[in-house]
């Protein structure tokens, strides 16, 4: 899909589907109240009250009305749709009422293999330390099953704090959408998913802001994880990204905070996948003592930092990239060594503030 794409034509499709969002959010919002779709305190929330939590519903709806707008009929398009469906209607029915670990994978399963048999997004071939690797069927669709699963999920366990998953994926997207008008890139489909996003979710954002007042939900944060990893996928196909590390390093914050988790409940002797707690990044931060709003500021900054770095990374500057690489994993290690996101027993007491 070749798109006329301009800076004018980027601003008015990111202004409608923002424009749409913010008017669809408030009737999204309605009707959680009306079918009871809530998302009520928990080990993993930091919400004292029950929130309305089907936000994604109208971050789905924007993007669907912008692509009707803007978009050009494929095939990789449509099965992009498909799946987003498929993803969306699992997530709604456990926003209504919780399904089970083992239904949501099957649903998000489900949509992958909409988008890697039928639209052919899939993972071919990779090139590492010098190896070049060739992946044929059905590899190359169990290849690219497990790592969109891995970003669809690291998004979702991302969405813990008021305006975070929505506001690491806007920062995603817009890394994504220089890097392809830098290149010269900017009229594939990767751009166009990437555009419509960005729109869709600053209108959410406007009510998922702390203090929030509704939230994504499961449908909403597993659509976004999808679009990430197709965007990541396709960009790579058409070669928007010369290597699939340049999507990975943006995502590096909560890829990062997710492996965090695992080796955490690891150690606990926990489920690493379906036990909840208050040890992620975000909660780190809350416990040494910034509100919500510097704790989510934080996040932000890091996260465009690594945005910056896979910029210049993208653009041959090789060594400017390592050196932010270097000096972001560094603070990481220090968030390891003076917390308890990666140690059970280490980190200070907990002192949550809104």
């Amino acid at each position: 899909m070749n798109l006329e794409v301009n800076i004018v034509n980027i601003l008015i499709m990111i202004l409608t589907t923002f424009i749409c969002s913010v008017l669809l959010v408030p009737i999204a919002k309605k009707i959680a109240f009306h079918i009871g779709a809530f998302d009520y305190p928990n080990q993993r929330r930091l919400n004292k009250v029950p929130m309305p939590t089907i936000g994604g519903i109208a971050v789905f709806a924007s993007f669907i009305i912008g692509y009707m707008l803007f978009g050009r009929k494929s095939i990789e398009m449509l099965a992009v749709l498909i799946g987003g469906m498929i993803i969306i209607f699992t997530g709604l029915i456990d926003d209504i009422k919780p399904i089970s670990a083992k239904y949501q994978l099957l649903g998000q399963i489900a949509s992958i293999l909409v988008i890697s048999i039928y639209g052919q997004i899939t993972i071919d071939h990779i090139t590492f330390l010098g190896l070049h690797l060739t992946f044929s069927a059905p590899w190359n669709y169990i290849i690219t099953t497990i790592f969109m699963l891995g970003i669809i999920n690291a998004i979702d366990l991302s969405d813990g704090m008021d305006g975070l998953s929505s506001g690491i994926s806007i920062i995603y997207f817009a890394t994504i959408l220089i890097i392809a008008f830098l290149l010269g890139m900017a009229g594939n489909t990767d751009t166009l998913i990437s555009i419509l996003m960005i729109g869709s979710l600053l209108g959410f954002l406007v009510y998922n802001f702390p203090p929030a007042k509704i939230y994504i939900g499961d449908s909403g944060s597993n659509f976004v994880g999808l679009m990430v990893s197709v965007t990541a996928l396709y960009g790579f196909k058409v070669a928007t990204f010369t290597s699939l590390l340049i999507p990975l390093l943006i995502l590096a914050t909560p890829i990062i905070d997710v492996l965090f988790a695992i080796i955490r409940r690891s150690l606990k002797k926990e489920n690493p996948f379906t036990t909840p707690d208050k040890e992620h990044l975000h909660h780190q931060l809350l416990k040494m003592k910034f509100s919500t709003k510097k704790s989510l500021a934080i996040i932000y900054f890091i996260n465009i930092c690594f945005a910056i770095a896979s910029i210049l990374y993208s653009q041959g500057s090789i060594l400017y990239a390592f050196i932010m690489y270097i000096t972001l994993m560094i603070v990481f290690l220090y968030l390891a060594l003076k917390t308890n996101i990666l140690f059970p027993n280490k980190g200070v007491k907990s002192h949550e503030k809104k």
